[in-house]
């Protein structure tokens, strides 16, 4: 069967809770306009801002609005959807893997939180892991489709802000987690300060939406006609500008390296063959220039490590989530009941305030 041509006059939901998911899920929402599908965009929480909606996306403003619509499948980029809604549960991940969120010595990644019917996983390092959870709970599915996000990542974007082809300086990319214990930001401001002064390289700078503002005010100061403060919903742009990425251990440094360009990292504890990792601030630029130079051996171990992580370069992981997604909804699979989850349903109703059963 012609899952994708399914699509026509089905309803789906996009629930999100930060601003990154509007970039997340929109080449997915382009697939299903394209083939006769309804998209609304449902907003949970304080932290998701309304005006990067354009102005075609439409949105439903509460609970009853969205039950009375009744999605037949809801996309969600985040962890958790309340069980009240209607529709299949999707979930399409907001980042890849980073290994860094250990919870009694669990990867969270691999957090089964009994919210989904339909994992769709990016590549082989997390869907054998998740295929062999979904036999051990049996109320989901999996299904290998490559990260929507990404679809427009491998062509090159037309009239990207982040270039500047009068400027024949590499583009170094600094970004960083907002946690304090794992930040670069605070531990590495005086050499950043210091690269800037230089002029050496183009620097842009992008942190996580969660950074403390006072870090977040401080780096805002360093701007000259070397570094570039970016706050921005799409970060695609800014990773196909750079030549080459300074990280920690942000989640981001997984999306850059898919294209099969350097990244150094600062005391990455778990970073594999495939980054440069430093843990001595005063040898980061020393890292930086053996990036840039893009050593065989180097190349070779980031080749390998992407075909792992998402090997999918076609930029049709959304038509592979679509047709996943409907696959589910009309074959029905018989799985077995989720667990209830009251006290995170109570939390997110409480939340909503919303108490209607």
């Amino acid at each position: 069967m012609d899952y994708l041509a399914a699509t026509a006059n089905k309803k789906y939901l996009m629930f999100i809770s930060q601003n990154y998911s509007y970039a997340i899920l929109r080449p997915l929402q382009r697939e299903i306009l394209a083939r006769g599908g309804e998209v609304r965009w449902f907003l949970y929480g304080d932290e998701v801002n309304p005006n990067f909606l354009h102005q075609d996306e439409i949105r439903l403003l509460s609970v009853d609005e969205l039950k009375d619509w009744r999605p037949d499948i809801v996309y969600v980029p985040g962890n958790v959807v309340p069980d009240f809604i209607p529709g299949k549960k999707v979930a399409v991940f907001h980042g890849f893997n980073s290994g860094k969120r250990m919870n009694k010595g669990v990867d969270n990644h691999f957090n089964i939180r009994g919210c989904f019917d339909l994992y769709c996983t990016q590549g082989p390092t997390t869907t054998t892991t998740f295929l062999e959870l979904a036999q051990q709970h049996g109320f989901f599915k999996v299904k290998e489709t490559g990260w929507p996000t990404l679809d427009p990542y491998f062509s090159e974007i037309e009239n990207n802000p982040y270039k500047n082809h009068d400027d024949n300086r590499k583009t170094l990319l600094i970004c960083s987690t907002f946690s304090k214990r794992l930040s670069l930001a605070p531990k590495l401001y005086e050499q950043i300060k210091a690269y800037s002064e230089q002029g050496k390289w183009r620097i842009l700078v992008q942190f996580h939406p969660k950074m403390p503002s006072e870090i977040v005010e401080q780096y805002k100061a360093l701007q000259n006609d070397s570094l570039t403060f970016v706050e921005t919903d799409n970060v695609l742009p800014l990773l196909q500008a750079a030549d080459v990425m300074l990280c920690d251990t942000s989640s981001i440094l997984l999306m850059f390296i898919l294209q099969r360009k350097p990244v150094v990292t600062f005391c990455n504890h778990g970073a594999g063959e495939h980054l440069v990792d430093i843990t001595d601030a005063d040898k980061v630029a020393e890292a930086i220039d053996y990036a840039l130079s893009k050593p065989a051996e180097l190349m070779a171990k980031i080749e390998h490590f992407c075909q792992q992580l998402h090997p999918y370069q076609d930029g049709l992981s959304s038509q592979r989530v679509l047709a996943a997604s409907n696959e589910l909804l009309l074959s029905n699979p018989a799985l077995k009941p989720k667990p209830r989850n009251f006290i995170r349903n109570f939390k997110m109703r409480r939340k909503l305030n919303y108490w209607r059963w």
